[in-house]
């Protein structure tokens, strides 16, 4: 498990962790027999692949359509979190190194391609939670459906076999730390 870090070699954190693992593991085989469903795999890889962006610029244009100019300060920020998602999440997922759950137990189906070869955090988690904090306290109104659909792409994730439960927990943190980052300074 090259990617513990410093310090995994100690009994006790190894221990720690490695319950950790095991639980996140199961979850990750309980999350995966949705795929037995034929209308559920396909939603999930419909929701999966929305997160991948597209939902995220044609929300950003949706807003520049309806409000104009005044729409401009909300895509600013959505374009700054969206910058600084995608450095922290790639820039963690390099110096963790944790493979995918798809990858590391053959017992776990991924149900789409990955985008890349590691697994924490989960970058759509981070940009899906993001985008969501910075665009509720600018349109209070969108959370009725933003909230689930956040949600959705969150579970999507591990559904596919693509992320263990931690790896979408620490997305959400940190998506949600980026976008206060982005509301305290703009």
């Amino acid at each position: 498990m090259r990617w513990l870090g410093r310090g995994a070699s100690t009994p006790w954190r190894q221990v720690a962790v490695g319950r950790i693992l095991e639980h996140d593991l199961e979850l990750c085989r309980r999350a995966v027999r949705v795929q037995g469903s034929r209308s559920a795999l396909v939603f999930f890889r419909f929701v999966s692949r929305a997160g991948d962006g597209a939902c995220w610029f044609a929300l950003a244009a949706g807003i520049l359509l309806h409000q104009g100019s005044s729409g401009l300060a909300v895509v600013a920020r959505l374009s700054a979190v969206a910058v600084l998602a995608t450095l922290a999440s790639r820039a963690l997922k390099e110096w963790v190194d944790r493979p995918r759950p798809c990858d590391a137990d053959q017992s776990i189906a991924a149900g789409c391609a990955p985008l890349d070869p590691w697994s924490f955090p989960s970058g759509h988690t981070v940009h899906a939670v993001a985008f969501q904090v910075v665009l509720i306290p600018h349109a209070p109104t969108v959370a009725s459906w933003l909230v689930p659909w956040t949600l959705a792409i969150a579970v999507s994730r591990v559904v596919l076999g693509l992320h263990y439960p931690s790896d979408v927990a620490a997305g959400a943190m940190v998506g949600g730390l980026l976008a206060a980052v982005v509301l305290a300074v703009s």
